[in-house]
């Protein structure tokens, strides 16, 4: 794996969980009472980014190792999924 698949691989893990992670423990400004004017009531009251990113990009550096590691020694490969058997042999494999 290049230097830059594994920066998009981290990239892509790291959105993912950060997705995952925005909504949890999220308060509504309907929730609490205090609708500013001009926003609707769902809109959050501290959606608390900063520690959002931090928790994100612990759980994505964790993930991330454990898929590069995955790719990297192939312990899983593309051929593991040819349930059909369309791929062509390995070349060299006779």
């Amino acid at each position: 794996m290049s230097i830059t698949s594994a920066i998009v691989l981290f990239a892509v893990i790291w959105f993912m969980v950060f997705f995952v992670v925005l909504p949890l423990r999220l308060t509504t400004q309907g929730e609490s009472g205090e609708v500013v004017p001009g926003t609707h009531s769902s809109a959050p009251t501290n959606p608390a980014i900063g520690r959002k990113a931090r928790l994100t990009t612990i759980w994505a550096v964790g993930l991330w190792i454990v898929i590069f590691t995955i790719i990297v020694t192939e312990t899983i490969t593309v051929r593991d999924f040819d349930v059909m058997g369309r791929m062509p042999p390995v070349a060299g494999s006779d």
